[in-house]
């Protein structure tokens, strides 16, 4: 009962054709990952969109009327005033230690 040997070249087609389906599985892989990494993204832009929203609902509502896109300088230069006097801004919203950290 002899056992027939593959040959060499046998042998060495078998490792590309094993060695061509392990790239095709690490592409499958990093398409996966993309995916997962566009998703992620998306959910992130969503929430931050999300938190905008409700800042500029909330800054109309104390206003009591609508804030159009010219009155949006006005705030930005009273809030950067707000914090260069005294960081009220920061110290109302209870951001100020994380700032200081930061500096």
């Amino acid at each position: 009962m002899s056992r027939s040997k593959k040959s060499y070249e046998e042998r060495l087609d078998e490792l590309r054709v094993k060695e061509q389906s392990a790239i095709d599985q690490a592409k499958k892989y990093q398409e996966r990952a993309k995916k997962l990494e566009r998703q992620k993204k998306a959910e992130e832009e969503k929430k931050r969109v999300h938190r905008l929203i409700e800042v500029g609902a909330s800054v109309e509502s104390v206003l009591g009327c609508e804030i159009e896109k010219e009155d949006l300088p006005k705030l930005i230069a009273f809030l950067k005033k707000q914090e260069a006097n005294g960081r009220y801004f920061s110290n109302a919203m209870g951001k100020s230690d994380e700032q200081n950290k930061k500096q």
